[in-house]
């Protein structure tokens, strides 16, 4: 069980750290984990905390519109800029170090945009929990020298939700998510019009009160993933046809159901092994 007064022990050394920076530009996807460190930054540093968000096809809309609100609804200075992604020939090719050359590009266009800003220091919101899975992109962000205080106060996922409810964040409960150029498998090319069927799938199951989802893109196959225990809500005869037929004029010709359900890091299963 988690030790509720070490997860506030460990917001207030965060609170602590963030306090010395003269400003900070947070890298905000809108999930809960760079929205608890944006809120922190906020309490820290008042006016001088800043947002960022990335606008590309690799990320979805609905997110990017929900940080707006977020940040809006705050009084927080919030920064829109456009990512190319698609420029990059490692990124399309989507080998295993894919997210090191995307979150590399990235992290560039962050540290100009917070010195074209007159900002200080850039962060992201990863915790200590992404530590144990694949995440090539942590060492490009480590390499540009973009800071991960969450990391830092030592805060994990589950701590994370419960200070951000306490905050009283509506993202606290938020299903975790990545981007969607993660729903192709490693050596299968990505392309922006297989990005865009699988932002209109994800957006149709998310209309259809499905919460923790991905769609899994298999050049005409859609591998559809949901939480374990709405596996019998998928299948029930309406929700299963109003899926196929959604599913096929968006442009995939089979649709099939992960039996296993949601799990976060599956895509990376293996991946010792193509490394090797």
């Amino acid at each position: 069980m988690m030790d509720k007064a070490a997860a506030r022990c460990k917001k207030e050394s965060l609170l602590n750290g963030l306090r010395k920076l003269n400003s900070l530009m947070v890298a905000f996807s809108g999930g809960v984990d760079s929205a608890f460190l944006l809120a922190a930054a906020r309490e820290a540093l008042g006016k001088k905390a800043a947002a960022a968000t990335a606008v590309s096809p690799i990320h979805p809309r609905r997110e990017r519109e929900e940080a707006v609100g977020f940040a809006r609804d705050r009084g927080i200075a919030h920064f829109l800029f456009g990512t190319n992604e698609m420029e990059i020939p490692e990124f399309i090719a989507n080998d295993i170090d894919r997210c090191y050359h995307c979150k590399r590009a990235l992290c560039g266009k962050l540290l100009r945009l917070a010195r074209d800003k007159g900002m200080g220091p850039v962060a992201h919101g990863a915790n200590v929990d992404d530590l144990e899975d694949y995440r090539p992109g942590f060492r490009a962000a480590k390499e540009a020298g973009i800071m991960a205080p969450l990391i830092d106060a030592d805060l994990s996922k589950e701590e994370i939700r419960f200070l951000a409810k306490e905050m009283g964040l509506f993202e606290w409960d938020k299903p975790s998510m990545a981007c969607l150029a993660s729903r192709f498998p490693y050596g299968c090319p990505i392309s922006e019009q297989g990005l865009g069927m699988v932002e209109a799938a994800e957006a149709f199951l998310w209309a259809e009160g499905f919460k923790c989802i991905r769609v899994r893109h298999h050049g005409p196959v859609a591998r559809v993933e949901v939480d374990a225990s709405e596996i019998h809500k998928i299948v029930s005869r309406d929700t299963r046809k109003a899926i196929v037929e959604r599913f096929q004029r968006i442009g995939f010709d089979h649709v099939a159901l992960d039996l296993e359900g949601y799990v976060s890091g599956k895509m990376n299963r293996g991946i010792e092994e193509l490394r090797t």
